[in-house]
């Protein structure tokens, strides 16, 4: 059997994948993280499948259940919100399938925040703006981070920031962000991306966290931090489409020209690649 780690996506049923829906369809157990993964997901499990929400169980719990199935040779669909290469907590299940000899594999899903990009509207990476994205998170009552991990090292790049599992410590943000973006950088909240009850709060460094707080918005939010969020008007035109640009499927067209003019370019002299 194989334990199929699916990513949901971050709400809305129609973005999960192809093969992560049909995977679904045809596991005999599914377990799925219900605070963050809609139940219309999991509808598609097939008839008499064992479909588990694991919000309240332990790691032990879990692993039963994998250890169960793999007991009657049964595949598991294990699904997780958005894609489960990020902050995932598939790592140490992963750990404990090796230890078992149980096979795994992981289905990747659309992140959170290329999710609340779209619904924004917006390219996180402008021409001469922005042209990094960092995804990271602030330490609070969950695991410390790494050394040279920390926020401030990140801001010093100036690279628009993607903060997870961080809305409760904005405070914090604000303060080491600051002297590095300035107290006017634009900040979005991303709320609940994807479900129904999804909201946008937008604002700066020195006013979201007043916004956030009217909201009464405690978790489930991803904040992105950044100049490219800005309604940015003057930039220069990506180089990729430019006319003057030349690259290896398109010649310049003058080029072109003395090409097709060339002796040598005639169909017995040409391979077409």
């Amino acid at each position: 059997m194989t334990v199929f780690f699916i990513g949901a996506g971050p709400g809305d049923p129609d973005l999960i994948t192809v093969k992560g829906r049909r995977l679904i369809e045809q596991c005999r157990y599914c377990l799925y993280a219900g605070s963050l993964v809609p139940e219309a997901v999991v509808d598609a499990a097939p008839e008499g499948a064992e479909v588990v929400d694991t919000a309240s169980l332990t790691l032990d719990d879990i692993m039963a259940i994998i250890a169960r199935a793999h007991g009657e040779g049964e595949d598991v669909a294990r699904v997780h919100s958005g894609d489960p290469s990020l902050y995932g907590a598939i790592a140490e299940q992963i750990r404990r399938l090796r230890d078992m000899d149980i096979d795994y594999r992981i289905i990747p899903g659309v992140p959170a925040y290329a999710a609340a990009a779209a619904e924004m509207g917006v390219e996180l990476t402008i021409p001469e703006v922005a042209q990094s994205i960092i995804l990271t998170r602030t330490a609070m009552k969950s695991s410390a981070m790494p050394k040279g991990e920390e926020l401030e090292n990140f801001a010093r790049t100036g690279a628009t920031l993607a903060i997870h599992l961080s809305v409760r410590n904005l405070r914090e943000i604000e303060r080491v962000l600051t002297p590095y973006y300035g107290a006017d950088c634009p900040v979005v909240i991303a709320y609940r991306v994807g479900w129904p009850d999804q909201h946008f709060l937008y604002g700066t460094l020195a006013t979201i966290r007043r916004k956030v707080l009217d909201a009464k918005i405690t978790r489930t939010a991803l904040i992105f931090i950044g100049p490219a969020l800005n309604e940015v008007k003057d930039f220069r035109d990506s180089a990729l489409y430019d006319k003057d640009h030349v690259h290896v499927l398109r010649v310049q067209r003058g080029n072109q020209d003395e090409r097709d003019q060339s002796p040598d370019n005639t169909p017995e002299n040409t391979t077409g690649n």
